[in-house]
């Protein structure tokens, strides 16, 4: 799942008290706003396709604390979908290494991959974590990956609004609305895996499933 600018501060903060308490084990989790597929990709700086080569334990030259221990990820680019003017090449990804801090495992041994979304850095360096778009890329649907290709980035404009109770009512036209939860109890459910929330030539945002180019309601495309 993708981690933005203000979740990272938090992150960051909560590492700094647990440095300043002097605690000996972490004893929050970690907590992730509940988030459309579509608005994880919009929110991240990187997305990839990228298979893992190789980890290894780093931490900060200046820091002896466990809490700042870091996994650091070799990977193999297969494909990037968003920050081309970021990064050319990736050769790296860093998670932190407790789980409670949002830091995820990743196999080395998955042969189709994982699909990574992250921040970048001041340093270049691209950080991942559970509030990030991290899947094996096996698991992902096929409208899922056609949708990574152009249509998430069609719909960022638009206001995807999760609704956990009834009565559920959109507040404005560029707004699409995400009921897997309240239907289904899921994040992962039918809207997650198979539509986007896409701007119409209107201006106006819906919901779009894949099948034939929508040429007549949506912006001129074809499918992958």
């Amino acid at each position: 799942m993708a981690m933005s600018q203000e979740q990272s501060v938090r992150l960051g903060l909560w590492v700094l008290f647990l440095l300043g308490a002097g605690m000996e084990e972490v004893v929050e989790g970690c907590s992730c706003h509940p988030a459309h597929p579509q608005q994880l990709f919009c929110s991240a700086e990187i997305v990839i396709r990228a298979k893992i080569s190789g980890e290894k334990i780093v931490s900060p030259s200046n820091s002896s604390s466990p809490y700042m221990k870091m996994i650091q990820y070799e990977i193999k680019m297969i494909k990037m979908f968003k920050g081309f003017d970021k990064a050319k090449d990736i050769q790296y990804v860093y998670t932190p290494v407790f789980s409670s801090l949002c830091g995820v495992k990743l196999d080395s041994n998955n042969k189709a991959g994982y699909l990574l979304s992250g921040s970048m850095w001041s340093d270049g360096r691209i950080s991942i974590g559970q509030c990030d778009l991290v899947e094996s890329w096996d698991n992902l649907s096929l409208s899922q990956k056609k949708n990574l290709n152009y249509r998430y980035q069609m719909g960022c404009e638009c206001r995807i609004n999760t609704c956990y109770t009834v009565p559920c009512v959109s507040t404005g036209e560029n707004e699409c609305l995400w009921t897997d939860w309240l239907l289904d109890n899921s994040l992962n459910g039918e809207q997650a895996r198979q539509y986007a929330c896409i701007r119409r030539t209107d201006t106006t945002c819906s919901w779009y499933r894949g099948g034939p180019p929508p040429e007549k309601d949506f912006l001129d495309m074809t499918d992958p």
